[in-house]
């Protein structure tokens, strides 16, 4: 495992060469909280591998640019455009006036209810292509789960640093920097129920159709995995995260929370807010 001196959210931290993630964490209540990640490929043509959410704009930024100086990015990589991916984009491209963006059509298309995408910045990487960044080949390749139609992970030729976007989902009970700080039961866990949120489809999966596709993005053959909402993955844990996903198709569906659940956070909420003091006299 890498060493990681400290470990706070919204400050980048190195997990190969050149390669570095910018960790932020939703807390997600009653489940812990799911990580909420990007990264930066600082290579001869410095990379930014999706851009943020919107929540946390301001920092968000000032991290990315401690990593590399906004005028040297020369790619920024969005894997697809939910906002927790593509939430800070265009003040990304504002910023960044060398950067070309590598997209694909459908995901221009999505985004143009909300904003308009700079064509004539763009460069579509459809899965199974691949661009030269300088020092480094980078692959796109949508990977087993997503929830998003347009989805490309990222796969760095020279690190083997592969970016898994939404699969490998996990929720944890505080904010890690690597996986291997979970136990096995919390890990496997984890990586159950992440999958079953992302993905509720899984139940209808041919299961053998899909561990043909997940073994087909286990042969790229990542080191080291990392991802937007997941600790990042080495070592042992790398193929038995590959080995969990494996059995999803035969996982029954999560069970959603309702509004019973809702109705009972609500009110042990209210019990535990203090008493109303009384007002001094003369109020």
């Amino acid at each position: 495992m890498t060493t990681i001196p400290t470990f706070n959210l919204l400050e980048p931290y190195r997990i190969a060469e050149e390669t570095f993630v910018v960790p932020w964490a939703l807390e997600a209540p009653p489940v812990g909280h799911f990580p909420m990640n990007s990264m930066v490929i600082r290579g001869a043509e410095p990379v930014l591998v999706d851009t943020g959410s919107p929540a946390t704009r301001a920092q968000w930024l000032e991290a990315v640019w401690s990593v590399v100086d906004p005028a040297d990015v020369k790619w920024v990589f969005l894997t697809h455009d939910d906002r927790d991916h593509a939430g800070n984009l265009l003040p990304v491209l504002a910023a960044c006036p060398n950067a070309t963006l590598l997209t694909t059509w459908f995901s221009i298309g999505r985004m143009a209810e909300e904003w308009e995408t700079p064509l004539d910045r763009c460069r579509f990487l459809n899965d199974g292509d691949t661009v030269d960044v300088g020092d480094r080949t980078l692959v796109a390749k949508r990977p087993p789960l997503y929830d998003n139609p347009t989805t490309r992970g990222l796969v760095d030729t020279r690190t083997n640093v592969m970016w898994s976007v939404d699969t490998f989902a996990t929720n944890v009970s505080c904010p890690v920097p690597e996986i291997g700080e979970l136990s096995d039961d919390e890990f496997r866990d984890g990586q159950l129920f992440g999958g079953r949120l992302v993905s509720p489809w899984h139940t209808l999966l041919d299961a053998a159709k899909f561990r043909t596709v997940v073994d087909d993005f286990e042969r790229l053959g990542a080191e080291v995995v990392a991802g937007c909402h997941t600790p990042v993955l080495r070592g042992r844990r790398v193929a038995e995260a590959f080995d969990v996903l494996r059995r999803l198709p035969d996982v029954p569906a999560w069970e959603v929370f309702t509004q019973a659940d809702l109705d009972a956070w609500m009110d042990e909420a209210e019990g535990s807010r203090p008493a109303e003091q009384p007002r001094p006299s003369g109020a």
